[in-house]
């Protein structure tokens, strides 16, 4: 599969090449783009894990930003609105695939969409106090416990100046950078796993 970014300018190219063309018909120009990309490289991302009853807060975007997406249900309780917002509360766990359309004024494309919602298994953060040193690299990770298997969590900072200077923590939960200076630092995070998502503290010591 191509890159992403290699599918996006392709799109755009053949898009931009369309209004020009005034023997293009809206039918040839969707053929035409789905000639030139493979399914799923229209989407920044095309498969979301949620969690049975929990509120879904997910957005389906587009990697060309000319491209309208239209509303379609995704899952039993779960509605893609028109402009991307997916929302609702999943009704029962399976995988639900559906298509979707994004269209502009030359024409629509199909892409397909896939839902995954896992039963409510609960989950616990792991090690959450990391003791590190003043001016020596920090490499730790934020580990949790339980979970549906196979899928990983995400890990944002609610408030990054909560960090002490230097340090990072990325998305995948590592904790890396090289410590400016001593202190204690409680870090808020938010964990989520398909969905299901709460705040932890991630506590840094750093003598």
């Amino acid at each position: 599969m191509q890159p992403k970014w290699v599918a996006a300018v392709v799109a755009a190219t053949a898009f931009a090449l369309l209004p020009c063309c005034h023997t293009v018909t809206p039918q040839q120009a969707a053929t035409l783009v789905r000639q030139m990309t493979s399914r799923g490289e229209l989407l920044l991302e095309d498969t979301f894990h949620v969690t049975h009853g929990i509120e879904v807060d997910a957005r389906l975007i587009a990697l060309d930003q000319r491209l309208h997406i239209q509303g379609a249900e995704l899952a039993p309780g779960v509605t893609l609105e028109p402009g991307g917002t997916i929302s609702g509360a999943p009704e029962r766990p399976g995988a639900f695939t559906r298509p979707i359309r994004l269209c502009r004024p030359s024409g629509c494309v199909e892409e397909v969409v896939t839902l995954v919602v896992h039963r409510n298994t609960p989950w616990r953060p792991g090690k959450l106090t990391f003791p590190a040193q003043t001016g020596r690299p920090l490499n730790e990770t934020i580990e949790i416990e339980g979970g549906p298997p196979d899928v990983p969590p995400t890990f944002t900072v609610t408030d990054s100046g909560k960090l002490p200077g230097g340090v990072t923590i990325g998305p995948d939960g590592r904790i890396g950078g090289v410590p400016h200076r001593a202190g204690v630092f409680d870090v808020p995070v938010r964990v989520c796993v398909a969905g299901n998502c709460a705040g932890v503290v991630a506590t840094l010591i750093v003598v």
